[in-house]
């Protein structure tokens, strides 16, 4: 099963077992010397949580949140993130049969690509994303961002 999201016109699934919310758009608090795509931090009931836009990850185009924006807070390893989307969809079902592996592309190592597989439902392609890829790469260290905002508070 999946959780179906937007961002910038295209649809892409995260396994719903690394979900644990999703939340409105809210204040994000920056954080200092992080990757442009870490947006900052949230309290979200009293947990701190480093927030990640999905749009700037993917090197698209900022573009103004709206009402339609959302926080999905994911756990990885025990580790609370979220991911800033433009909008969520559906939780779908694909099965496995149904789950192409990327192409392999000339000069592209697809051990460390963040999609995982194409999902096929109906007309629909879903990229399907490897949210452990998506959230480690370039050595972010999310559980050290949340500790180092906390110690400065």
């Amino acid at each position: 099963m999946y959780l179906t999201f937007g961002v910038s016109g295209e649809e892409y699934g995260i396994g719903i077992s690394y979900v644990t919310e999703v939340v409105g758009i809210q204040r994000i608090m920056e954080v200092p010397d992080v990757p442009h795509f870490i947006k900052g931090v949230i309290n979200l009931r009293g947990k701190v949580i480093p927030v990640m836009d999905v749009r700037l990850r993917f090197n698209m185009e900022a573009v103004e949140y709206n009402e339609r924006t959302v926080i999905i807070v994911l756990d990885i390893n025990n580790v609370l993130v979220g991911l800033v989307v433009d909008y969520v969809s559906e939780v779908l079902e694909i099965p496995a049969a149904d789950v192409e592996k990327p192409a392999q592309l000339k000069g592209t190592h697809n051990e460390n690509s963040v999609i995982r597989g194409y999902g096929k439902r109906d007309e629909q392609v879903v990229m399907l994303l490897n949210i452990e890829r998506l959230v480690s790469d370039h050595d972010i260290d999310l559980g050290c961002i949340v500790k180092e905002n906390q110690q400065n508070k």
